[in-house]
C-alpha cells in the first residue's frame, strides 16, 4: 500500500459538505511545498503554481458526496483484487492524487512552462470552489486538465444546464366549490404540458451528434404542491432540468418558459446556467464528450481536457478504481505535462 500513500492519506479525510477542507487543503499545501510549488491563493480553495508562464493547469474537487449506509470503511483505503476502495476514489481523491504523484516525478528543468494546480471546495453541490476562483480573479493556463473520473478516456466537452425552480400561485378555495379559487397545481400541469410539447416540437428534434445522448434533455425533478385533498391548491413548486447540447437553445427555452410563466402566474427563478462546449486539441486528434457536468464549464478561456481514473463508480457503495487505471493515469498525466509544457 506505500505506493498509494498519497490517496490513502487523501482519503482519510472526511470532506463530505468540505467537513474536513481545511485538513485536506493543509496536507496538498505542505506536500506541493516540498517539491517547490509556491502557494499563490488560498481560502478553502488553493492554488499553487512551479516555474514560469504557467502553459498547464490542473484541477481537482476535495469535496466527497456522503456515504450509503452499506459502505464498508468510507475513510480508509483498501486494497483488494487490484482496485482500490474508499470514499471519493473515483469521484475524485483518485485524480488528485494522481495530480500529485505525477508531479512528483516531473524534473522541472527539462520543461520550459510553469504549472499551476488549483484544489477546489463544494464541487458536488454548489461549485462555490471554482466560482470563487473565477470571481475572485484568479487566471487560468492554456490548457487546463481536470481529474473527473473518465475510466482514462479523455473527454474535451459537455452539455450545458439550465436548472429551474418554478412557483405557481394560485388562490386557495374548497373544493366543493372550485370555481371560486384558482388551482395552482392545474396551472402547474397546463404549464408543463406546453413546455413539453414546445420542447419535444422544437428542440429534441435539433440533434447535435458529438454526444452520446445526441439532443437537449428535459427532466421534471420534483413538484410539490398542495395542502389537503379538499382545498384548491394555492401554491406549487417544480424544479426542472435542461441538459443543453446547442448553445442556441438556452434563449429559445428561457423565452418559452418566460411565456408560459406569465400565462399561468408562475414566478420563475433560474437556479443554474451553464453554456455547453466542446473543445478542439489538435494534438489529441479525436475526442468524446462527458454526459456529467464538471468545474471546467466554468473556465472559459482554456482548453479543456476531462481526464481521470476508473472504472467510474462515482456516488456508488464501495466506490472503487483499479490500480491499472490509477497507475495509467499518473503515466498520462505525466505525458501532458512534458508535451504541453516542453
Amino acid at each position: 500500500m506505500e505506493q498509494y500513500k498519497l490517496l490513502k492519506d487523501l482519503v482519510k479525510f472526511n470532506t463530505i459538505k468540505d467537513k474536513q477542507n481545511q485538513g485536506i487543503i493543509e496536507y496538498i499545501e505542505n506536500y506541493l511545498k516540498k517539491l517547490g510549488f509556491k502557494t499563490e491563493y488560498k481560502t478553502k480553495n488553493l492554488v499553487m503554481s512551479i516555474g514560469e508562464n504557467p502553459k498547464l493547469g490542473f484541477l481537482g474537487h476535495t469535496d466527497t458526496v456522503e456515504y450509503i449506509e452499506d459502505f464498508k470503511n468510507p475513510f480508509e483505503l483498501t486494497l483488494k483484487n487490484g482496485y482500490l476502495y474508499g470514499l471519493g476514489v473515483c469521484d475524485m481523491k483518485g485524480g488528485i492524487a494522481a495530480m500529485l504523484d505525477a508531479v512528483s516525478q516531473i524534473d522541472f528543468n527539462k520543461i520550459k512552462n510553469g504549472i499551476k494546480l488549483y484544489f477546489t471546495y463544494d464541487e458536488e453541490i454548489g461549485f462555490s470552489g471554482v466560482n470563487e476562483l473565477v470571481k475572485n480573479g484568479n487566471s487560468f493556463p492554456e490548457f487546463m486538465i481536470f481529474g473527473e473520473p473518465t475510466n482514462n478516456e479523455i473527454f474535451t466537452g459537455h452539455k450545458g444546464l439550465i436548472e429551474y425552480e418554478i412557483y405557481f400561485n394560485g388562490i386557495k378555495a374548497h373544493s366543493s366549490n372550485p370555481s371560486k379559487g384558482i388551482s395552482a397545481n392545474m396551472n402547474m400541469v397546463k404549464f408543463l404540458s406546453q413546455l413539453d410539447k414546445f420542447y419535444n416540437e422544437n428542440i429534441k428534434i435539433d440533434e447535435e451528434n458529438q454526444y452520446e445522448i445526441p439532443y437537449t434533455t428535459m427532466n421534471v425533478g420534483t413538484i410539490n404542491g398542495g395542502s389537503a385533498k379538499n382545498s384548491v391548491p394555492a401554491f406549487c413548486k417544480i424544479s426542472i432540468d435542461f441538459r443543453i447540447a446547442n448553445k442556441k437553445h438556452i434563449k429559445i427555452i428561457t423565452n418559452k418558459v418566460e411565456e408560459l410563466a406569465k400565462k399561468y402566474r408562475a414566478e420563475v427563478n433560474i437556479i443554474e446556467l451553464i453554456e455547453p462546449f466542446y473543445d478542439e486539441i489538435s494534438f489529441l486528434g479525436k475526442t468524446k464528450t462527458t454526459n456529467f457536468m464538471t468545474e471546467a464549464s466554468k473556465i472559459y478561456d482554456s482548453k479543456r481536457i476531462i481526464l481521470g481514473t476508473g472504472p467510474v463508480t462515482a456516488h456508488e457503495v464501495n466506490e472503487n478504481i483499479s490500480t491499472n487505471s490509477y497507475n495509467k493515469l499518473i503515466n498520462q498525466y505525466k505525458k501532458l505535462i512534458y508535451q504541453i509544457c516542453s
